[in-house]
């Protein structure tokens, strides 16, 4: 039922120097300052040489909850589905259900009576909710030949686990897992930054290391992830709540060439993104993938192009969390947001 369209302003930084190519990074967002701090950022990766990054990993997750008479029963199963010499017959039933998926591994955890079985697919450019949840629905038709007492509670059982901060994604992996690293010259610290880079690496020791440990955070080893996170996700189309899970992070800082340079690096085990599908097919959003060069499908390489995007994402919170970093090592914090992020102006009359 859409009645209309809510307008969020969406400002370009950049460009990234990513793996020898440079990005403009679209990020929608009502946070004033966020976008001049990324393109800080980026200023200061592009003058050091630029960013690399590596996919680690590539596989969306559904886990199914079902439930038998006995504990001794669900443990059957877990033991069948578990098996190395069943994958290949389970991966039949469960690659019927798309062109693109492909079952990579199932782990399963017990509840007492209940299973739980996670299973892990790539998904070629989609996001891969919808496809995961097709093939997980053939494997339990599948399952009830030979398990005619297991009775299916629901499709997703919460050990996948989606739009909700959980150990098993930030250990596990869920979506695109990928590491990005850069290595900062020392006159781009001073003259770009304006900091050191002994007041970052003991920042970033004390804030999002041990700061993040005091507070018992799940996977947010960062200083705001998230927030570069969200903008790009809702300027490409993506599913805003899957920021959850997909922000997380673990930013690591520390002197490198004798103590001239920093080296820092962002760690993200769950990037969930598709270049196919859902938002990214409205107008607005289409057109800030095909920026970035990530629209649609690729038909040489399926799964190139989403793959890419996480990348990018990770990237542009590398920036993000350079310049935030340096800002608070500064004491800018505070200044640079009553400066940037406020207006004299009525901007809905402008607007009007």
């Amino acid at each position: 039922m859409p009645v209309g369209f809510v307008q969020i302003p969406v400002g370009i930084a950049g460009p990234l120097l990513l793996d020898d190519y440079e990005y403009s990074i679209p990020m929608a967002t009502t946070e004033g300052c966020l976008v001049a701090s990324t393109n800080r950022g980026c200023k200061a990766i592009y003058a050091s040489g630029g960013a690399t990054s590596r996919l680690l990993k590539d596989g969306m997750t559904r886990a199914p909850v079902v439930r038998f008479g006995s504990a001794r029963r669900a443990a059957e199963l877990k033991f069948f589905m578990e098996n190395p010499d069943n994958l290949d017959t389970l991966a039949v039933v469960f690659n019927r259900s798309s062109r693109f998926a492909r079952l990579q591994s199932v782990h399963c955890s017990i509840a007492g009576k209940n299973l739980f079985m996670r299973f892990c697919c790539s998904t070629g450019d989609a996001m891969g909710m919808n496809m995961v949840s097709k093939g997980v629905q053939n494997v339990l038709e599948y399952l009830q030949n030979d398990f005619p007492d297991m009775d299916v509670i629901g499709i997703s059982g919460n050990f996948c686990s989606d739009k909700k901060p959980a150990a098993v994604n930030w250990i596990e992996g869920r979506g695109k897992s990928v590491v990005c690293e850069a290595i900062i010259k020392e006159e781009v610290v001073k003259k770009v930054l304006k900091t050191s880079i002994s007041s970052l690496v003991e920042l970033n020791m004390l804030k999002n290391l041990v700061g993040s440990a005091v507070a018992g955070t799940l996977g947010g080893f960062n200083a705001h992830a998230s927030n570069i996170v969200s903008a790009i996700f809702i300027a490409t189309g993506q599913d805003p709540a899957q920021n959850v899970e997909s922000s997380h992070c673990i930013t690591m800082m520390e002197p490198v060439n004798d103590g001239k340079d920093l080296h820092i690096s962002v760690t993200m085990p769950s990037i969930e993104v598709g270049t196919v599908g859902g938002g990214t097919q409205l107008a607005s959003q289409s057109a800030c993938l095909n920026l970035l060069g990530v629209k649609g499908a690729n038909k040489e390489s399926p799964g190139s192009n989403s793959r890419l995007l996480a990348t990018i994402i990770a990237g542009a919170v590398l920036a993000g969390e350079l310049s935030l970093m340096s800002a608070i090592a500064a004491g800018q914090l505070v200044k640079s947001h009553m400066k940037y992020n406020r207006s004299s102006k009525d901007v809905s009359k402008i607007a009007s």
